[in-house]
C-alpha cells in the first residue's frame, strides 16, 4: 500500500519546504492511516537552532499539541515529513534510526530553492531499513 496526498495539500508542504530553505522543515501527515490517505498537512517549526540545515526538532509539547489538534479534527497521524535542503530525498541512518514502524515518512529533496525530488519511505519491522512506498495524487 502506498500513501495518498490531495494535490493542494502536496502544495502546500512543497511550498513550506521552499520557504524554509536553505533549512529544513518538517511536519504532519494527517488523514487516515487505514489507507495511508493525506488530507491535511501541519506545518510545524524546526527548532533547532545549532543545525538546521541538515537536522529539525521540534519539542514534546508542540508536538502533543499539533496531534491533539489532528485527533480532534477526526483525523489520524499518517506520518511525518522533512527537507533535505541540497541532499538526496533518501532517508538518513539518523532518519531510520527515530522512525516509528507503520508510519510514512515522506522526504523532500530541496535543490538551490527548488523541490527537486520526494520519495515516501515505511521502517521495516525489524528496523533494518525503509522501503520506498508509491506516492499518489488526487485532485
Amino acid at each position: 500500500m502506498g500513501l495518498t496526498l490531495r494535490r493542494a495539500e502536496l502544495e502546500r508542504l512543497h511550498a513550506h519546504a521552499i520557504e524554509g530553505y536553505p533549512h529544513e522543515v518538517v511536519g504532519i501527515l494527517a488523514g487516515s492511516r487505514d489507507t495511508y490517505h493525506v488530507s491535511k498537512v501541519v506545518s510545524l517549526t524546526n527548532e533547532r537552532a545549532d543545525s538546521p540545515a541538515n537536522r529539525y526538532h521540534v519539542s514534546a509539547m508542540v508536538l502533543f499539541r499539533a496531534e491533539q489538534a489532528i485527533e480532534a479534527e477526526g483525523l489520524e497521524v499518517v506520518g511525518y515529513y522533512h527537507s533535505h535542503p541540497d541532499h538526496p530525498s533518501r532517508y538518513s541512518d539518523f532518519d531510520r534510526d527515530h522512525a516509528l514502524p507503520a508510519m510514512s515518512y515522506l522526504i523532500v529533496s530541496v535543490l538551490s530553492g527548488q523541490v527537486a525530488t520526494m520519495q515516501s519511505w515505511r521502517l521495516r519491522d525489524d528496523r533494518s531499513s525503509m522501503d520506498e512506498e508509491s506516492i499518489t495524487l488526487e485532485e
